[in-house]
């Protein structure tokens, strides 16, 4: 009879459990991005006005 292989029992859980625990960690981001847009609903993930206007620069004079 074969011998059983532990440690590759042992590879195959840690996987399952890390899998498991970066589909929770992904639900967990969608539901905050969810919530802070219901939040925020007229900014609608873009950026805010503010960034596409320029502000002027300050130039040292001419010596």
């Amino acid at each position: 009879m074969a011998k059983p292989n532990y440690s590759f029992a042992k590879r195959q859980r840690d996987l399952a459990k890390e899998q498991k625990k970066e589909e929770k960690l992904q639900r967990k981001k969608a539901t905050a991005e969810e919530e802070a847009a219901a939040l925020n609903p007229e900014t609608d993930g873009e950026v805010a006005a503010e960034s596409d206007v320029e502000a002027p620069k300050d130039q040292a004079p001419d010596a």
